[in-house]
This record gives C-alpha cells, structure tokens and sequence, in this order.
C-alpha cells in the first residue's frame, strides 16, 4: 500500500519544469562497449585508488583494475576486455585532470567474475560490507560516497531506518525512473541486503507522485515479499525533494542539525541506483562496471536511457542519440539544476554520470548579471534556511568568515536560489568560489 505524504514536505523549493516526456516511457538500451575505456583512479568521494596494472597488461571485465589506499576509496575495475595502453592523467568531468588507465578492447567482452548467483540471506554483515566494498559501489545519485563506508556508522550513531530515495527531482533525468520500473525485484530485494548490511529494521522507498506507474511498480514488489520491512512513499513533487536532508525531514520529520548528517538522526539514505548495484554486486557477483544514463536535451536528435560501460567517451553515447539537431549552447553532466558544465565530450563516463543534457543555445540563459535588488527570493527558497544574497555578497568583499557565520558551509548548491534570482546573479558559483577560499585558510 502506498502512503500519501502530499502534505509533507520540506522548507522552500521550487518547481521547474520537469522535462521529462522525451525519455521518460523509453526502455533502457544497451549500448556496444567502447573500443577504448578511460577508467578515473578517482571515481569517488575520497582517496583516489593505486593502479594494479601496467601499460601492456591483458585485463577481463570486472578485473580490479586500481584498489582503495585508503578508508575513504573505492577500487575501480575494468569495464570492458582487452590490452592496457596507456596510464596517465586524463580529462576528468569534473573539471580537473586524473590518473586514468585507458584500456583497447579486444572485442572480445570477456568477464572474469562467476556467473552463479549468491544467495544473499545467508551472509553475514560484514561480509556484504566486504563484498560492496570490492565491488566499488558507490552513490549513484551523484555524491559517489563509498557505500562500505556509510554501511560502518561509529557505534555510538544508532541507525533506525533505511531511506531509499527514489524522488529523481532533477529536470530532464529519467534514469532511476526507467531503473525502478524495469528492474524494480533488484532495487527492493537491494534494499533488504543494505537493511541486513547494517542490522536495521525499517526500510522506506521514496518517490515522487509524478511517478504513479513507478510507485505502482515498488509497491507490487514490496507485496511480493512475506517478511518486508519495506513502506513506500508518495512524496510531494518539488525540487530538491531528492537531497538527502530535505528527503529525511519530509519522510520522518526529522531535522539533519547544521553540519550534522543522516546518521545524527538514525537514517542512512542511498539512491535507487545504489540499491540496484548493491544487489548485482552482492548477488550476481558483478562489481559496478556499468550504470544508466540519461541523454537527453534539447540539442539531441533522439534522447535515450542507455547502460553503459564506465569509461565510455560522452562522444560515444551521444552519437548512440543520432548527434545533435543544431549548434549547442551547453553540454553538462547530470541535471540542469545541480550537473556540470563540460567543455569536451572526450571525457568518460563515471560512476556518478546520471545523465549528459544537451542543450541549444536558445535553451541557456546568458542574461548578464544586475545588482541584487534585494527581494529575498533565494532565502524564501533555500530549503537549508541559509541567506544567500547575504552570503554572496560577503563572498563578493572577500568576507569569506562572514558568510561562513550566514551558512556558507551548510549550503548543499541545489541552485534552487540562482533559479529564482531576477538580477541573474550566478549564486551557486559564488558559493562555490566562496567554500574553495574558506578551504585555503
């Protein structure tokens, strides 16, 4: 049974326009591996992984190809067969340059993991903790934090419930809907093993009500199951009803403190693609090689949900959309609200690519930015309850304390607030310029 959570919800937000109806009742494709993979040492939250090959090695699908020095790490595999030829730093998405292995397939596609099925009632904890961890699992719903890492909360954190966001809130991005639709067994029974995984007892599936075939599709899979745990939830459609502290406090209530997070009020909260990877790791024995991705825009011929190969070139999956209509404006990884600009398609796809948007020229905004006439739209909006004219324009004097003491650092740059600004002012950068200073100090 569905519960209805329409009058619960969050401070402020706002409610662009979805988006959605170009890929959004479209099945997932399974694109061709790529010819040449760049595998990121740095896929993660944290340290970046150590290679274990050399230039001239033959790997396997789903060989450790890089392993975690460090707690805070995630190995990293090889996704598609064949002959190391290069290691060294490449184009990264997110703007900088990173150790990458690149491999040449074979074409071959060989896999070097079992291909029996785990049963994974009988295992123990710390062996699913241990099995996600080599697997490389990591948030899919853009954070790519180790999930072993969220699933070995310090003891003194008691955790009550497990939250599984399937609110997808950002425009345009259709992949964890397609997910919960066709692979909706994976991410429930993916849940139960991260509940066993940490010995909680309560599990909650949340989706937004703009989702009903979804909705319906959890819930018949919930009811299969004799001994669920599992609620699910109809949440308000409003952005960002996705981010993980706004999620918390429409579903329970519950206020994450300022610098505080989930497991100060006793929730751990993945996404719906996690759930699924942690299930494919734990029982297909298949470490995360690959994820789903939307492309989509208004600058693509055909927009399409895609799994792909991790390391796959953006060029690759966007000529797998029949190219671009006409002369861009902006490419950017992962949602319009929250993603980030790109200014090639040679770099590869991560495990946090949740989407490549494609949009024309006449679909950006490059109006110049004006005085902030004070009309505090951004603070009605900010769901963290911070002031971000205020903190902008501390940023803008070099009063880098200043905005840390109006919330600098609480901000989750959701960008809901450059949104809502009718003086163009590009807030979200400046925060984003304001942190990296305070980080030097």
């Amino acid at each position: 049974m569905i519960n209805n959570m329409i009058n619960s919800s969050f401070h402020g937000g706002i409610h662009p326009e979805n988006s959605k109806d170009s890929t959004n009742t479209k099945k997932i494709l399974n694109l061709l591996p790529p010819k040449k993979a760049i595998i990121p040492m740095l896929q993660h939250t944290g340290a970046v992984c150590k290679p274990l090959v050399n230039i001239g090695d033959i790997v396997k699908v789903g060989q450790k190809i890089g392993d975690a020095q460090a707690f805070i790490s995630a190995p990293v595999h090889a996704t598609i067969s064949g002959k190391v030829v290069d290691i060294s730093p490449m184009l990264h998405p997110l703007g900088t340059k990173v150790l990458s292995i690149i491999i040449e397939s074979d074409e071959a596609d060989t896999w070097a993991i079992e291909e029996t099925k785990r049963d994974w009632k009988t295992l123990e904890p710390e062996q699913i903790k241990h099995i996600v961890k080599e697997a490389g699992v990591v948030g899919l719903g853009g954070a790519m934090f180790p999930i072993h890492v969220k699933l070995s909360p310090p003891e003194n954190k008691k955790i009550d419930t497990y939250i599984l966001n399937g609110a997808e809130c950002e425009p345009f991005l259709t992949a964890d809907h397609r997910l919960m639709l066709e692979y909706a067994k994976q991410v429930v029974i993916g849940l139960k093993i991260l509940m066993k995984a940490t010995g909680v007892k309560k599990g909650i599936i949340g989706i937004e009500q703009n989702k009903p075939d979804a909705l319906k599709k959890i819930t018949d899979e919930i009811n299969k199951e004799s001994d669920t745990d599992v609620d699910i939830m109809a949440l308000k459609v409003k952005y960002p009803q996705g981010a993980e502290k706004q999620l918390i406090k429409a579903l329970l209530k519950r206020e994450v403190p300022s610098g505080g997070l989930p497991m100060d009020v006793g929730v751990i909260v993945s996404n719906v693609g996690t759930s699924f990877a942690v299930y494919e790791s734990v029982v297909e024995r298949k470490p995360l090689v690959e994820r789903i991705v939307t492309v989509t825009g208004g600058g693509i011929r055909n927009p399409q949900n895609l799994r792909v190969r991790i390391g796959t070139p953006f060029l690759n999956l966007i000529e797998a959309c029949e190219g671009v209509k006409e002369e861009i404006g902006k490419i950017i990884m992962g949602g319009p609200m929250m993603g980030i600009a790109q200014y090639t398609t040679d770099v590869p796809v991560i495990k946090g690519t949740s989407g490549i948007l494609v949009q024309t020229k006449d679909e950006i905004c490059d109006e110049p930015e004006e005085c902030c006439i004070r009309c505090g739209n951004c603070a009605s909006v900010c769901p963290m309850k911070i002031l971000p004219n205020v903190i902008t324009n501390s940023i803008k004097n070099d009063q880098f304390e200043h905005a840390k003491e109006y919330g600098l650092l609480d901000c989750m740059e959701c960008g809901a607030c450059t949104y809502v600004c009718p003086a163009h002012i590009p807030i979200v950068q400046y925060i984003k310029y304001g942190k990296t200073r305070l980080r030097k100090f």
